[in-house]
C-alpha cells in the first residue's frame, strides 16, 4: 500500500435518493441538491490535499468526483468495478414497491442476509469488487499520496468492511453513508484503519443504498 490515506466518499443526492428509490447500477444522475452538495463537500475534502481522485463511472459519482477535481485540479479516473451493486429487479422501485412484490427477500435483506439483491448482486460480492479495486488504486497511489475514491452507499460500505477485515455481519454496525460523506481509512501494519466515519457537510440524508 503506498497511499497515506483513502477516502471513500459517496456520490450527491440523486431524485431517486430523495424519492427513496433503488438506483444499483441505473446511471442516475444528481439533482440540483445533489450538484450543491458536491460543490460544499469539495470544499471540505481540499482541506484533506487529494493528489488523485479515482471514481465509479455512473455519472452521480463521477459528477460528483468533478466537483473536487474543479477545486484541485486533478483528473478524475474512472473504474467500473466501483459501480454500486446491481440490484437487478429492484432497480428503479421504491421500498414499498419492493417490500410489496418481494416480502421475503424485502425482510432478508433488510435483516441483514447476503441475499442476491433483486436477483442481482450480494452484498458481499458487490463489497469483494469494490474493495479489490479500491486496494489496486491505493497501492498505484505515489508514497503519502490522498486517494479520492468516490463511489455509491452499498458498495463502499461493503469495500470498507473487507478493507478494514471485518465480517459482513458488521454492516449494521455502521449507517449508511449519506450523500457526500466519507470515510477515511489509514494503513494500520499490513492492513486499514478507520480514522474517520460519515463525515460531509450538513442535512445530506442516507437515502436508499443499492
Amino acid at each position: 500500500m503506498s497511499a497515506a490515506r483513502v477516502v471513500l466518499w459517496r456520490h450527491g443526492q440523486t431524485g431517486h435518493n430523495a424519492a427513496d428509490r433503488f438506483q444499483g447500477q441505473l446511471d442516475v444522475p444528481l439533482d440540483d441538491v445533489g450538484r450543491r452538495q458536491a460543490h460544499r463537500a469539495a470544499e471540505m475534502l481540499r482541506g484533506l490535499a487529494p493528489t488523485r481522485i479515482v471514481s465509479s463511472d455512473l455519472s452521480r459519482a463521477a459528477d460528483t468526483a468533478a466537483a473536487l477535481a474543479a477545486l484541485t485540479g486533478l483528473v478524475v479516473e474512472t473504474d467500473t468495478a466501483l459501480r454500486e451493486l446491481f440490484a437487478g429487479q429492484w432497480q428503479g422501485l421504491t421500498r414499498a414497491e419492493i417490500e410489496s412484490r418481494w416480502p421475503q427477500e424485502f425482510a432478508a435483506w433488510r435483516g441483514g442476509d447476503d441475499v442476491p439483491v433483486g436477483g442481482g448482486e450480494r452484498r458481499s460480492e458487490a463489497g469483494r469488487r469494490a474493495a479489490a479495486a479500491i486496494g489496486r488504486h491505493a497501492a498505484a497511489t505515489p508514497d503519502g499520496g490522498v486517494l479520492v475514491v468516490t463511489g455509491h452507499g452499498g458498495a463502499l460500505r461493503g469495500a470498507m468492511l473487507h478493507l478494514l477485515a471485518l465480517p459482513l455481519a458488521a454492516w449494521s454496525a455502521f449507517g449508511g453513508l449519506a450523500n457526500t460523506h466519507w470515510a477515511l481509512l489509514v494503513p494500520r501494519g499490513t492492513g486499514w484503519s478507520l480514522a474517520e466515519y460519515n463525515v460531509g457537510p450538513h442535512g445530506a440524508h442516507v437515502g436508499s443504498e443499492g
